[in-house]
């Protein structure tokens, strides 16, 4: 591909979306990160509390980026077709991130890992599990839940 072809493939609607969804996911983590940090940090709270409250909290402005920003929507959230899955996916990547972390600290406990490579294999697991994630919900996002629908949904009535 020369480099004009891939500018062209760049300016693409698909592609800015893909830009502007990478975006609010820097947003996102630097805001979990934050909270996460304050919460086990000053708090003292529990790691998987802190860890839960700090998804939730960095869920709230990745929605409304994602949604209005990325995807260019307006208007009224729709709730089951936008509200209620992008909590399922925030719910799911919480349970596979922390699943996959307790399940990597337990490996590196069993087999003696130095602290330094337990750190090392846990930062690992936890960014590839939300790194699958991520584009997994691009791809719901894109193709499901932020959809521009170019009629509005009829009532019975006016279908009839």
């Amino acid at each position: 591909m020369t480099l004009p072809e891939f500018r062209e493939k760049l300016r693409t609607p698909t592609a800015q979306k893909l830009l502007r969804y990478s975006m609010a996911s820097v947003v996102a983590v630097a805001v979990s990160n934050v909270c996460l940090l304050v919460f086990v940090g000053l708090v003292r709270m529990g790691a998987v509390l802190a860890s839960t409250l700090a998804t939730t909290i960095a869920a709230v402005p990745s929605y409304e980026m994602n949604r209005k920003w990325a995807w260019g929507k307006s208007g009224k959230s729709h709730l089951m077709r936008e509200v209620l899955p992008f909590w399922g996916l925030a719910l799911l990547g919480w349970i596979c991130s922390t699943a996959a972390v307790y399940l990597m600290e337990q490996y590196a406990k069993h087999h003696h890992f130095s602290h330094l490579a337990k750190t090392f294999w846990v930062g690992f697991v936890y960014l590839s599990a939300f790194g699958i994630l991520w584009v997994g919900k691009f791809i719901i996002f894109n193709k499901v839940m932020f959809v521009h629908r170019h009629h509005d949904e009829r009532t019975g009535a006016e279908a009839a």
